[in-house]
This record gives structure tokens, sequence and C-alpha cells, in this order.
């Protein structure tokens, strides 16, 4: 098996032995994914598919894993995995948001098919595109089954990256940086803040030498003036201020592989309490980053940035960090470990997080977050936008 993404059969090969040894501890006879990046991560598929029910089974005694999608997706399938005719499965076309019936109708008629109707079944219950309406026709086409959270097995074994994975990474690492960049030459008092986007789609999608972009799980988020004090406001066509405050939030993507960036932007000369913050934040982030090295934990990073934050007087109370890597929209966070106290995942090489260092206040706020790699001597920031409150006047 090996898909049209570069990575080897023995990659792939490796992966699933990983995850099946994951399922035999968790005693599962029987995986689910509907999770679109670790549909891919398994098989290599990749489409603009994920909107109609789709998955990958995993069978501990079968050798190859199975995709099930739409008829009209199985040709996507041919082209973008390396998996063997008979175990790529499609569902007819009438299914498709048909008010009775469900394609997981025909996939619990697969699963009887294959002697497996009695089997213990991992589905991902928190997986975005996992409906209730998925589950529901599951369970009820397979009474004989025993269904349990699989939490998120697959997410977990994607946690440490291969060296094929990172090098994606490092390349997603300059498109974000040159993305950052070139908004931030665009950003002028009076530019429409849909002009600043759209030069950030350009260069997302246009890359660097080399290394082509791809579309990013999450669309770029730029608040502006009082919208700096909640972090996932969108853009309007508004005028950006003569003075004040914009965060901007974006990914760079290389085959679908994230390394996402966080900056602050003011417009006019800020205040030193801005500046003063700012610098703190940059500050906690080193203190993280330090730390962020293997045989330590996520709750230490979070709470060498968190003490930082303390000695200053300020606090931020959601965690400051998450896995990314492989995905697709809504989002490019892993939904496995967090920069969080109590978190005691060990970090590993080759783990790769985004340092989603903010502070949120009433009326405003400032965010100059980072990606990296867990390294042996700190975390490896995947990009170099000057880090600090960047001023425009």
């Amino acid at each position: 098996m090996g898909g049209s993404d570069g990575f080897t059969k023995a990659e792939y090969a490796r992966r699933l032995a990983d995850v099946k040894q994951r399922m035999e501890k968790a005693g599962f006879d029987l995986i689910i994914c509907q999770d679109p990046a670790n549909m891919c991560w398994l098989t290599g598929y990749d489409g603009w598919s994920f909107y109609v029910p789709q998955c990958v089974l995993v069978h501990l005694e079968e050798e190859r894993p199975i995709w099930f999608g739409r008829a009209q997706d199985a040709r996507s399938a041919r082209m973008t995995t390396g998996l063997p005719e008979e175990n790529i499965v499609p569902f007819s076309e009438r299914l498709v948001q048909q008010p009775v019936e469900h394609p997981y109708d025909e996939l619990a008629g697969l699963i009887r098919a294959r002697g497996w109707d009695r089997a213990h079944i991992g589905v991902e219950m928190d997986a975005h595109y996992y409906t209730a309406r998925c589950h529901a026709h599951l369970v009820g086409g397979l009474p004989a089954a025993r269904f349990s959270n699989n939490h998120d097995l697959v997410n977990w074994a994607r946690l440490v990256k291969s060296g094929a994975e990172l090098a994606l990474i490092r390349q997603a690492g300059a498109i974000c940086n040159n993305a950052m960049n070139r908004a931030v030459e665009k950003m002028r008092p009076g530019v429409p803040q849909n002009h600043v986007i759209a030069e950030i789609y350009h260069a997302q999608i246009i890359g660097v030498p080399g290394a082509g972009g791809d579309y990013a799980a999450i669309c770029p988020l730029m608040p502006v003036g009082e919208g700096t004090s909640t972090p996932h406001l969108t853009w309007s066509d508004a005028p950006l201020p003569d003075s004040g405050l914009a965060i901007v939030e974006i990914a760079g993507v290389r085959r679908r592989y994230h390394a996402a960036l966080t900056r602050t932007v003011h417009f006019g000369k800020p205040a030193t309490a801005l500046s003063d913050m700012a610098k703190v934040i940059v500050e906690g982030v080193d203190a993280g980053l330090d730390l962020a090295r293997p045989g330590n934990t996520c709750e230490q990073v979070e709470a060498a940035w968190q003490a930082v934050l303390r000695k200053n007087g300020l606090k931020k109370e959601s965690r400051v960090g998450y896995p990314v890597g492989l995905a697709y929209p809504p989002d490019w966070g892993e939904r496995t470990a967090s920069l969080r106290p109590g978190d005691k995942t060990e970090l590993r090489p080759g783990m790769s997080f985004h340092f989603m260092a903010g502070v949120w206040l009433d009326d405003f706020g400032v965010a100059i977050s980072e990606s990296f790699v867990v390294a042996e001597h700190g975390g490896e920031r995947l990009c170099d936008v000057t880090r600090d409150l960047i001023v425009i006047d």
C-alpha cells in the first residue's frame, strides 16, 4: 500500500501495525474511522468528500484497511490510495442524503458479509463527521456487535510524526511564514480586511519555491479592534483602522500537513502596556519551548508559560497548545494531548504542537503563537516571523 502523497508502503505498513497493536490492547476486533485525517493517514485517501458518510475500516485479521464511501468517490480512492480493488467498497448513490435509508445500512451489510457482525467495534464518537444518524444506523444494523468509543485511537497513533511527515510540516512552516509576512505587508490603515485575507489565501496556495500550498483546515482568523478580545472571529470588508489592534491566525499547509501561527498588529503608536504584554507572551513561549524536550510532559510546558504570566500579573485559563499535523476542516488540531495542567503526556521527538500563546481581556487581546516540533534541545520553531507586537504607523 502507498498513496499518491509520497509516503512509502513501509510507512503505511508501520502505521497499520501500530494501530492494530493499540486495538489489541484496547480489546477491539474492528475500528471504524470517519475522521478524514485518520482515513488519509491510514490509506492515503484524499478528497473533499467528508460531507457525506465515509470511513476506513481496520480489522485485526484483515491485511489492509477497507475504504467505504460514496460511489462517485471510489475513483478518488483508487487514485489516492494503494488499496486493492476488493478493499475499495462504494455505497449506492441513491443513499446520499436519503431521508429513510442511510449509507451505513450498507456498511452494516458489509460487516455482516465479512462475518464481523459479533465483533467488538470501536467508533470515533468525537469525530466531527460521525453523526448521530451514522451511529444509529450502524448499531441498528449490527444488533449482535458490541460498540465502544475508541477514544481517538488512531489520532493518538498519529501523535509522533515520522521523518517524512516532519519534512512536510517544515515545508508547511515555510509557507505559513511567507503568508504571514505577506499579510503584514498588506495591512495598512484603510485597506479593506478582505483584501488582506485574499493576500493570505494567495500566499497559502501559491506556497514557496519547491512546495506548493494546500487549503487549510481553518480559514484565516482576523479579529480587529474590540474583536481581538475573542480569538475566533474572521473578517469583514470594513477598512482596517487608523489606530488599534488586529490579530491574524493562519496556517501553512503542505499535502494536508499544517503549521499554524498567530501574530498581533497595532496600527499607530501602541500604549506601553500593550508592548509589555506582548513581551511577556513571547517570554512565556520561550520558557515553554525550553521545556519542550523529550521526557518532559505537556503540563510542564504549560506550567513554564503560566509561571511567566503569573509573575507579570496575567493569566490564561484555557489550554495553551495542542498537536497539529495532518488535518481537514473544520479543525487543524488532533484532539489528543493538550498543553494544560494535568496532561501528563510525555513528549517524544517528532511530536508537533501549536503553542497558542495569547491573553484575551475584556476589551482587547494579544496573541503571538508558535508551531514547534519537540526536539532534544527544546521546541524547534517552524516559523521565524518577527516575535513582538508588530507596529504599523
